[in-house]
């Protein structure tokens, strides 16, 4: 067996990681990092009050999006030396699009049957139905696409949660809890 030089073997390992990087849900890590779409990221608006995002890709699911932004939320808390932290605001907004692709054994530029023919039943043709339209078949695969995108205002406290607020956490729980479930860079 002859051995691949080297420039093609590079080219193909760089082609396979791009396309499993794309099959792969968006990691917890900072937005931008290794030049990837999607993570977290974070705004100080005052000494104990944040704005926290993290932004998935179209295989990262809504329930994955929302833990990695508590999580930052927690690790933030603890980072900045509190104990709680309390969503002021909170939201996840969904970014659909639908994609469509030729059908490859239908379409119109179908290598075996050459340029605009191609098998169909839909072309009627002087009285009957033809298995052959001109124009080739219109079928398409259509595919929904939703990336997820969360964010929340938080502000942070020292001491025990307070009681009355559904909305705080205790940082170091939510840390506890929530790190093992969550995709790492690298992993």
């Amino acid at each position: 067996m002859r051995a691949l030089p080297l420039k093609t073997l590079a080219v193909t390992l760089a082609a396979g990681l791009a396309l499993a990087a794309c099959a792969t849900a968006t990691p917890y890590q900072p937005a931008g990092f290794n030049g990837q779409r999607g993570g977290y990221a974070e705004q100080r608006l005052e000494n104990n009050r944040f704005r926290v995002s993290f932004s998935g890709n179209s295989v990262t699911s809504r329930d994955q999006v929302e833990m990695s932004l508590l999580l930052r939320s927690a690790e933030l808390t603890v980072e900045s030396g509190f104990d709680w932290f309390s969503t002021v605001n909170r939201a996840t907004d969904r970014d659909t699009r639908f994609v469509s692709t030729p059908d490859p054994f239908y379409s119109r530029y179908n290598s075996f049957y050459g340029p605009y023919w191609g098998p169909s039943w839909r072309y009627y043709r002087s009285g009957f139905w033809s298995p052959w339209d001109r124009w080739g078949a219109n079928d398409f695969d259509v595919r929904q696409v939703d990336r997820y995108e969360a964010n929340a205002e938080i502000i942070m406290g020292r001491g025990p949660k307070p009681a009355n607020d559904p909305n705080a956490f205790d940082a170091r729980e939510v840390v506890q809890n929530l790190s093992a479930r969550v995709t790492r860079p690298g992993a």
